[in-house]
């Protein structure tokens, strides 16, 4: 018995400690957003407890697969979950039925090695490594002169000197000529320094790469 409660607690530490990894160490460090780390680890730690017990308690096929529904059933319908929060969730849900199997069948040089690229996949991918991506905001503009093509230039250069951003391109939208106004989607790389302040991400907000941007003169106004 005693064996068996040191390998148990072993296995769950083991599998605690690559979704703390992920979720603190991966996924916490760019959002600052408690709300979802406690969603994760919670999932994570329950799904690997039931898969466990399902290995050592005889169970109808009926049940474990109504166990397994009742995940499939669980929405959230006070706010929608961003597809980037989405796959943290299937990552970590994933992750207990793989080290549940591959622990219970001694599989563990494997293990580890799965579990390695799973948390490289996951920071490489936060980092930014190897990747340029591309945020993008929407902004109601004013000068409505400069949205002719042959003053793009001109519409680029006070776009950047407004905003601060390094803008790659521009998309006019709809246009407002009672108000003289035009809806303009401005394109920017989406670097973060590590000197800017990390703002959580709250419903309605437009994307702006987390990077709270504010635009000297109130006459652009974002939406």
């Amino acid at each position: 018995m005693v064996v068996d409660i040191t390998e148990f607690l072993f296995n769950l530490g083991f599998n605690l400690l690559v979704a703390l990894v992920i979720v603190r160490g991966v996924y916490y460090p760019t959002t600052r957003d408690k709300r979802y780390a406690f969603t994760f680890l919670a999932f994570n730690t329950i799904i690997y407890l039931v898969l466990v017990f399902m290995g050592r308690i005889e169970l109808s096929l009926g049940v474990g697969f109504g166990l397994f529904a009742i995940f499939t059933m669980l929405r959230y319908r006070t706010d929608p979950i961003p597809i980037r929060e989405m796959t943290y969730l299937f990552v970590i849900a994933a992750l207990p039925v793989m080290n549940s199997v591959a622990l219970s069948d001694g599989i563990h040089l494997e293990l580890v090695i799965a579990n390695g690229v799973v948390v490289i996949i996951l920071l490489a991918l936060e980092k930014e490594w190897g990747f340029c991506f591309e945020a993008s905001k929407s902004i109601v503009y004013e000068r409505i002169e400069l949205i002719k093509p042959e003053y793009r230039h001109l519409l680029l250069a006070d776009l950047q000197a407004r905003t601060g951003l390094a803008i790659k391109r521009v998309a006019i939208g709809r246009i407002n000529f009672l108000r003289d106004t035009a809806d303009i989607m401005i394109f920017y790389n989406n670097s973060r320094p590590d000197h800017w302040p990390l703002v959580p991400a709250h419903d309605g907000d437009v994307d702006d790469g987390g990077q709270g941007l504010t635009a000297p003169d109130r006459r652009a106004k974002t939406t």
